[in-house]
């Protein structure tokens, strides 16, 4: 049996997933100008839209998952410098940024405080990479039927986390979105009982919005499974993302952090802040925060990334 006939013999499958799906929204629980990833375009007004599909592992056994996440932090420092670099959390590693941010955050009670409004700003933010087909793309049509590695934040996961496990009331609806019910859960990277997503992307307070984005009802991506099979040929690895070797070790961050910050002489940010190695009295002293997740979408980082590379 071909790889491909094993994945759709194991079509449609989703407690695998629905699992990790339950890990992530458990409480206890890139490359900048890569071509092979697709981000939607958006009008003057900061509007767009599109249709995509996610697709599945690329691995027919089930052994990876669809998607890979990625844990970032995007600050300027007082130098004027910039630090913008993957967080070792995404490995489960000690991550220097973190830890000093847990030192601002216990250093103060006030909410208000510079240490807090700091370690705010110094807070990772949260993307998934997955591989997507993209079936329509208006402002850019010649992407249409192709292949994308696509990076979006925990707004639009939630979207694939609900269609997986939707929400309702007594009366087994779905407040939002009425198609979503507990018998018609459905893995959204399935080739076969998968769905497109309508991609809609609004202006909202200066920021994209991705509130009116919803999956159509499943269907199979092509009814010629030859077609699905080039498409499933055409995906790219998702583990180059997490692979321990293309991020930076805990001294090299914890070098360039203190660069940025100027941690070496007085803090110029937080002048109140402890001048003493706080990366090892982090932890030595118990964290009433792990770090401060950003729940938004990762457009802001975009924007860090095209400053710092000016």
């Amino acid at each position: 049996m071909s790889n491909f006939a094993t994945l759709k013999k194991s079509s449609g499958s989703l407690d695998r997933l629905a699992k990790e799906i339950a890990k992530i929204n458990s409480p206890e629980s890139e490359k900048g100008g890569d071509n092979r990833f697709w981000q939607p375009d958006v009008d003057k007004s900061g509007n767009g839209m599109a249709v995509i599909r996610f697709l599945p592992t690329t691995d027919a056994d089930g052994d990876s998952l669809p998607w890979v996440r990625v844990w970032t932090h995007g600050f300027k420092g007082p130098t004027g410098k910039w630090y913008i670099e993957n967080s070792l959390t995404t490995l489960n590693q000690k991550d220097p940024v973190s830890e000093y941010n847990t030192v601002l955050w216990n250093a103060s009670s006030d909410e208000g405080s510079p240490q807090r409004k700091q370690a705010r700003l110094q807070k990772r933010r949260l993307t998934y990479i997955s591989n997507i087909y993209v079936i329509s793309d208006p402002k850019h049509p010649e992407n249409e039927g192709k292949v994308f590695l696509f990076r979006y934040g925990k707004k639009i996961f939630d979207k694939i986390s609900e269609a997986m496990n939707p929400p309702f009331d007594e009366d087994g609806r779905s407040p939002e979105h009425p198609q979503y019910n507990p018998t018609n859960a459905f893995n959204p990277f399935d080739f076969w009982k998968g769905a497109n997503f309508k991609l809609r992307i609004r202006n909202v307070d200066g920021y994209r919005n991705y509130d009116m984005s919803l999956f159509d009802g499943p269907s199979p991506l092509s009814n010629d499974d030859s077609k699905m099979e080039a498409v499933w040929n055409k995906q790219y690895t998702l583990k180059e993302f997490i692979d321990p070797s293309n991020f930076k070790s805990y001294d090299e961050l914890k070098a360039k952090l203190e660069n940025v910050l100027e941690l070496k002489s007085e803090p110029k940010v937080v002048r109140s802040a402890p001048t003493e190695d706080v990366f090892a009295s982090a932890s030595k002293r118990q964290s009433v925060s792990s770090d401060f997740d950003m729940d938004d979408d990762d457009d802001d980082l975009k924007a860090f990334r095209a400053l710092a590379d000016d």
